[in-house]
């Protein structure tokens, strides 16, 4: 059997028969098979794309794809065979081809897709981006408090299969969700113990409009398998499951590292130059406006720096070191926020913990600097200037790292985005100062 690589698939696109690719990528993952589909022509994804369809495994691989290539897949489509993927698919990957098509596409597609469907499609993309609501599956089976265990088990077989299957859903007669009981517990349960009698009542839940991260946190917290998602009567309306969650956080973790880099959330390697110019200078011309403004606080100490050269080789040195320190608490405190771990009780905690890490940092490197300073120049006031600005400003940087994300936080702006170039403009406003400012009073022993 030939080896599932790009070359092999395009080639038995090109010359073989549907049967014979069928039998190459048949048994492989569709996690495996996804990736075939990045360098193969319009032409010959559509034909790949019909294998799987043939094979009732065009669903499972389109949600495979990456986000950047799945629009690119489905344009290539006709709308009858999408709406037949979609309605194949499990509700919360319909969702994602749903919105992987243009705006003025989706409607056609969603017209041969049947209208009991339509209509839960419809309700579930009517959520707002980043809800619990838009990621869901309502693919679920929930049965009343009276029912026994073995007809639970009877509404199971008939059921059959799920997406997942972790936990069973009690709700009474408005649909609203009394309990949970896991699978396991239904198995080793008597016959005809009802499921009020053995369910977890006033489970943990999320409702259709909580952040996708917050819920994440919860399936995380409470070790769940899954999470069931209530409208806001109480109504059980979906779940998430812990697949989801990975998702959600691989998901939430790039866009934290996107918007702490300045580039935009939906930025691929392979987005056309006009959009990535479009994304990315805006920051750097934001980057720059704050450029000029510390070297303005350079300007002020001028006839400093020219009566002591030597002062312009340690600067970038003070500025830059307790930058890096300054982002590294900054990261580690907004993924803390992200991860709900710090409060407003906790803060000034926190707060003594970098004071104490800022004070060890800037104790061992303005050590090590004012020993070079003082070698290097063989000046020993220089030395004791250099050393001293660098251990104020890793006190400055270990403030700045906790107080910035959590004052922006306060704000209503989101702390990923702005508090690194915040805090390294504190640490180059603040090491510049300190440091050209101690030169200007200690200016005679320096000359």
């Amino acid at each position: 059997m030939p080896s599932l690589n790009h070359e092999t698939v395009r080639e038995m696109i090109r010359t073989g028969t549907p049967d014979r690719v069928l039998r190459l990528i048949g048994k492989s993952h569709p996690a495996d098979v996804a990736p075939l589909f990045r360098d193969l022509e319009p032409a010959e994804a559509r034909l790949l794309f019909d294998v799987l369809f043939s094979a009732r495994k065009a669903a499972k691989t389109l949600k495979e794809l990456p986000p950047d290539l799945l629009p690119d897949i489905l344009a290539v489509i006709e709308d009858e065979k999408v709406a037949r993927v979609i309605s194949r698919a499990d509700p919360d990957d319909a969702v994602t081809f749903i919105d992987s098509l243009p705006e003025e596409r989706r409607e056609k597609v969603l017209g041969h897709v049947d209208p009991e469907r339509r209509a839960g499609f419809h309700k579930m993309i009517g959520y707002p981006e980043g809800t619990v609501g838009r990621i869901m599956t309502t693919d679920l089976l929930s049965l009343s408090p009276d029912t026994t265990a073995q007809g639970a088990i009877d509404k199971i077989r008939e059921r059959g299969e799920l997406e997942t299957f972790f936990y069973l859903y009690v709700v009474d007669e408005a649909g609203k969700l009394t309990g949970v009981v896991p699978i396991r517990n239904l198995v080793v349960a008597p016959p005809d113990r009802p499921l009020k009698e053995m369910m977890i009542s006033d489970p943990i839940r999320a409702e259709v409009s909580v952040d996708q991260e917050e819920a994440a946190r919860l399936v995380s917290k409470y070790d769940l398998l899954a999470l069931p998602i209530v409208d806001h009567d109480g109504r059980l309306a979906g779940l998430i499951t812990v697949d989801d969650v990975i998702d959600v956080i691989a998901d939430e973790t790039t866009e934290d590292m996107y918007k702490m880099a300045g580039v935009g959330i939906k930025e691929r390697a392979f987005s056309p130059l006009r959009e990535s110019v479009a994304r990315r200078v805006p920051w750097l011309g934001f980057n720059m406006m704050w450029a000029f403004a510390a070297a303005s606080v350079i300007s002020a100490f001028e006839k400093t720096i020219g009566q002591v050269p030597a002062l312009a080789v340690f600067m970038p040195i003070i500025a830059g070191q307790a930058g890096n320190a300054g982002i590294q608490t900054a990261t580690v405190v907004v993924r803390s926020m992200a991860l709900g771990e710090i409060e407003s009780a906790n803060l000034s905690q926190l707060l003594r913990k970098e004071w104490g890490l800022g004070l060890i940092k800037g104790a061992l490197f303005g050590f090590v600097l004012g020993m070079v300073a003082w070698v290097w120049k063989g000046n020993a006031t220089l030395g004791l200037v250099a050393g001293l600005a660098m251990f104020l400003n890793m006190l400055v940087a270990a403030t700045g790292g906790v107080l910035v994300p959590t004052a922006l936080r306060r704000l209503g702006f989101d702390p990923a985005t702005v508090a690194g170039v915040f805090d390294t403009m504190l640490t180059d406003f603040m090491g510049f100062f300190i440091f050209l400012g101690l030169a200007t009073l200690l200016i005679h022993f320096l000359t």
